[in-house]
């Protein structure tokens, strides 16, 4: 469980209210996160809760596998409140987020009814909105959420013309990699709705404890090299020598796991080096690897 007692009582308090409002939504149990984010700057996981919790909206900047959605789940777990998830592509349109229209048969007659999505059913519900890559979205499609995310917290339904309120309780938390291929920068206007908190590379001792729990690998020191590779990696993406995705924690587990039954370097091929498209980035990682494990 994650310690709030460090927190202001006025924020403890509001973490409290939100829980017990909650307490009997069995409905939606299943969409509260688990904890399990473990913060590289303490002051990230509380800033994000106190954001929260106060009802400002929470934009979390970091790589690729820094651990933004493990940090969303923390934030949903922390407040026992339901959260509905967006996955941004460029594909994606208004009905994705808000819902759409279908026809059903009922009792014999056919008749049309609307179908809400995540944004709907979070703000009708009071939960929580987690938007993932919201850069990826083509600009056009956000600025239907502006009134959404500024002080209202309303939007008019283009598809069936209701007015939707959200309730009490409601708040948004989205996700962005900057720099990432097929991203556009965030429009000034949405991000200014926004508190924004950079999310970190998880390193050190903070790392290993990770892959302690989130991995099945356990041999100390593997772990210990494995810790290395990342630290080398994370400069190399600095550098500009390789991409975020060489540098990826979701990567760095996947290659632990492989790692507790495939030779270091086979599992490192296959849970990093071959997600690159670049030769010469394999090539980096492969030299590097090859420098820790025999």
């Amino acid at each position: 469980m994650i310690n709030t007692i460090n927190l202001p009582k006025a924020v403890q308090a509001m973490i409290k209210n939100r829980k017990q409002s909650f307490q009997q939504d069995k409905e939606y149990g299943y969409l509260i996160g688990n904890e399990g984010y473990v913060a590289a700057d303490e002051p990230v996981l509380y800033d994000a809760i106190t954001a929260l919790a106060l009802g400002k909206n929470v934009l979390l900047k970091g790589p690729t596998g820094s651990g933004k959605t493990k940090l969303a789940e923390t934030l949903s777990a922390i407040f026992s409140q339901p959260m509905h998830s967006i996955n941004c592509s460029v594909d994606m349109d208004a009905e994705a987020l808000l819902g759409f229209k279908t026809i059903r048969h009922i009792a014999g007659k056919s008749e049309i009814s609307f179908i809400p999505g995540p944004v709907i059913k979070a703000m009708t519900k009071g939960h929580l909105l987690y938007i993932d890559e919201i850069n990826m979205a083509k600009p056009e499609t956000l600025p239907i959420l502006n009134g959404v995310l500024d002080y209202r917290h309303m939007i008019t339904n283009p598809f069936t013309s209701e007015v939707v309120q959200a309730q009490e309780g409601f708040g948004v938390i989205a996700a962005i990699n900057e720099g990432y291929i097929g991203t556009v920068p965030l429009n000034e206007a949405l991000k200014n709705r926004f508190v924004v908190i950079d999310i970190p590379y998880i390193q050190a001792e903070t790392l290993k404890r990770v892959l302690e729990v989130e991995s099945k690998l356990q041999d100390p020191v593997l772990l210990d090299r494995f810790v290395m590779l990342s630290k080398d990696l994370i400069v190399q993406v600095k550098n500009g020598v390789v991409s975020e995705e060489a540098a990826s924690i979701r990567a760095l587990i996947d290659t632990c796991d492989l790692a507790l039954y495939l030779p270091p370097l086979r599992a490192i091929r296959r849970g990093i080096m071959d997600k690159l498209e670049d030769a010469r980035e394999k090539a980096a990682v492969q030299n590097i690897a090859e420098t820790l494990f025999e």
